[in-house]
C-alpha cells in the first residue's frame, strides 16, 4: 500500500524514528521544557502514523482525528508552559531533579 505515492513502510519507519528520538529525549533530559517538547514529538510521530494509514486506506477519518489531536496538543502546550512559568517563579529552576514540590 502507498500513502499518496509514498510506501506505507517508509511512513512508518519515519514515524518510528521520530518516536524513538522523542522517547530518548523524554528519558534522558533533565530540563522540563525539553521533556515537554520530546513528548510533543512523540505525539506528532503518532499523528504521522495515523495520517499514513489514513492516506493508504483513502480515508478522511484519520485526518479528522489528527486535527483534534493537534488542537488538544495546542491547548496542552499552553497549559504546560503556564505551569512551567509558575514553577520557575516558585522554585527558580525547571530542572526536574531539583523540583520537589510534593515533599513537605
Amino acid at each position: 500500500m502507498t500513502a499518496n505515492g509514498i510506501p506505507i513502510g517508509d511512513v512508518l519507519l519515519a514515524s518510528a524514528a521520530l518516536f524513538v528520538i522523542g522517547l530518548a529525549g523524554a528519558l534522558l533530559r533533565r530540563n522540563a521544557i525539553s521533556i515537554f517538547l520530546s513528548i510533543e514529538l512523540m505525539m506528532n510521530a503518532a499523528n504521522l502514523t495515523v495520517l499514513g494509514y489514513a492516506a493508504a486506506l483513502h480515508s478522511l477519518e484519520g485526518q479528522i482525528v489528527v486535527f483534534f489531536v493537534i488542537a488538544i496538543a495546542a491547548a496542552e502546550a499552553a497549559v504546560g508552559l503556564a505551569i512551567f512559568v509558575a514553577l520557575f517563579r516558585h522554585t527558580e529552576t525547571i530542572d526536574v531533579n531539583q523540583i520537589n514540590l510534593l515533599k513537605w
